[in-house]
């Protein structure tokens, strides 16, 4: 049995998957005790996007206009952040100086005492806390004050948009509660809606017929949504589907791992030494002493367009491997004849440990995994910052050769002009303190590569991205395709490609051998 408050905010397929995955056959709804919810929201006026340079402006503008109540009395405001990093980063602006002596900060971080008084002092009139999204779900900001129920009760400031909807309805459900007044808004950063697909076009298109009715269906929106709030969650819905897919497919691979060591635990049990024995080795087994065939750098945008990618890279990694090993086995090749690395490049919006991160040299998927886990979407400024994707590739080399590059990615790579401009935002007293003291132009990496005899394949995600990508390829005698990571068969294609890839490279396995291997026939032809 399973309880929830949430279980009418679930998707279609999200209940699906409760059926399917977790055997749930009945659901009960069973009325709330109090009366009907006082919350306040009004789609169409309740949520504001603004830009970069606004934003924290933005936020402290609600937070004072929310605070007012009666001419004499003041309310209490919550303002919920995606990160703890976010919520530090508007704690030190500017924006907030003015208003700093009332306002407390809540994060994972803060002592077990002190979130007590944090939490039971944050419905007190005229205070300000700052949250994490983490105490969006399960803590109770209880109202005593008569008087701020008076004047519309506790405000909910949502500063970014939840990757579903019942993560939303918990934060509103942070004020409001039994039978008290709330009220609730949102104050979105314009930057962040790649990562639920939601183009800038679509963003415009709102603003220009926001003064109507509804949204026009136009070439930017073929459907009808009467609020841009519809548009975002239509949007999320869809890219939870289509996500849905992968996790399912990561599920069922856990079940397999798990059913393998619940065998395991039998066969102790039953002192099944051979069984034992076979678990262990293949669990624990090292690395032969072998020639390593193929070193590949798997180069990604981590920008917040690309969260399918991620997604999909940290879903479909074992299968990766486990087709690689098996056609190696086919060949008489050992399975510890290549190794790979994940490394993942952002934008000069980003700080330097962000800009780029990288894994270790692997041989083990699980490896591979545990890295992705770390890795989250954020940033993005038009064109990205491919040009230090491929500078790490440039000094991987130098401590030991590698053999190919594969690069995955939406954007095109900066132009010396933008990497100047963007570079400024930060000012170079900030980046010569780091690894990227010198300008970096993905023209000279892309050439130091070539001069290396290194293959670039360049695999691009949208179509702005293509005659770039197809350069890069085939200055650098790589592979150029498109690869569609935001339909439901992304993950497919995203595990097609890179086996591929590393195949040829391993052992020159034949084209008709790994398209057999294949789990999706979209995309397009193999380059012989």
């Amino acid at each position: 049995m399973g309880v929830t408050g949430t279980l009418e905010t679930l998707s279609g397929p999200e209940k699906q998957f409760i059926t399917d995955m977790c055997k749930f056959q009945k659901y009960t709804y069973i009325p709330s005790i109090f009366d009907k919810n006082n919350l306040k929201f009004q789609a169409r006026d309740d949520v504001k996007i603004e830009n970069s340079a606004h934003y924290f402006e933005a936020i402290k503008r609600e937070i004072e206009s929310r605070l007012k109540g009666s001419p004499s009395e003041q309310r209490a405001v919550l303002v919920f952040f995606e990160s703890k990093q976010k919520l530090k980063e508007f704690f030190e602006s500017k924006a907030l100086e003015n208003i700093k002596n009332p306002v407390a900060c809540l994060t994972e971080d803060t002592h077990s005492e002190e979130k007590e008084k944090i939490i039971k002092s944050a419905t007190i009139p005229g205070r300000i806390t700052l949250l994490t999204r983490t105490f969006g779900r399960g803590t109770d900001f209880i109202c005593y004050d008569k008087n701020i129920s008076k004047n519309g009760g506790p405000h909910i400031i949502q500063t970014f948009l939840t990757e579903n909807c019942s993560e939303e309805t918990h934060i509103k459900c942070r004020t409001a509660r039994k039978c008290g007044n709330g009220s609730y808004n949102m104050v979105l950063l314009e930057g962040v809606f790649e990562k639920f697909l939601i183009q800038s076009d679509e963003i415009d298109a709102f603003k220009i017929d926001k003064r109507f009715f509804g949204i026009r269906a136009n070439a930017y929106l073929p459907k009808m949504y009467s609020t841009v709030y519809d548009l975002f969650d239509a949007k999320r819905r869809d890219l939870f589907k289509i996500q849905l897919l992968t996790k399912k497919k990561f599920v069922r691979n856990a079940k397999e791992k798990h059913e393998a060591a619940q065998h395991f635990l039998l066969s102790l049990t039953s002192k099944d030494i051979n069984s034992v024995r076979e678990f262990l080795l293949k669990r624990n087994k090292g690395i032969d002493n072998v020639d390593i065939r193929s070193r590949t750098i798997c180069l990604m945008d981590a920008t917040n367009s690309m969260s399918n990618l991620l997604l999909n890279c940290k879903n479909t990694v074992e299968t990766m491997f486990e087709r690689i090993t098996a056609i190696l086995k086919e060949n008489n090749i050992s399975e510890d004849s290549f190794q790979v690395q994940f490394v993942v490049y952002r934008n000069y919006n980003s700080t330097e440990d962000k800009l780029l991160q990288y894994s270790p040299w692997e041989t083990k998927a699980d490896n591979l995994r545990t890295f992705m886990k770390t890795i989250n979407v954020e940033g993005g400024w038009e064109n990205e910052a491919i040009e230090i994707g491929l500078w790490h590739a440039n000094k991987e080399n130098e401590k030991k050769n590698i053999t190919q590059v594969i690069l995955i990615g939406d954007a095109r790579p900066n132009t010396k002009d933008e990497v100047k401009q963007k570079r400024s935002r930060r000012k170079e007293e900030y980046w010569k303190k780091t690894k990227f003291a010198q300008n970096t132009y993905y023209e000279d990496e892309l050439a130091k590569l070539i001069s290396k005899a290194i293959p670039v394949n360049a695999f691009f995600v949208d179509k702005s991205a293509e005659a770039v990508f197809k350069e890069i390829a085939t200055k650098a005698g790589g592979r150029c395709e498109l690869l569609n990571i935001n339909s439901p068969s992304g993950a497919d294609m995203l595990t097609d490609l890179v086996t591929e890839v590393i195949l040829k490279n391993v052992c020159q396995a034949k084209t008709e051998i790994i398209r057999q291997n294949r789990t999706t026939d979209e995309c397009i032809g193999y380059d012989e």
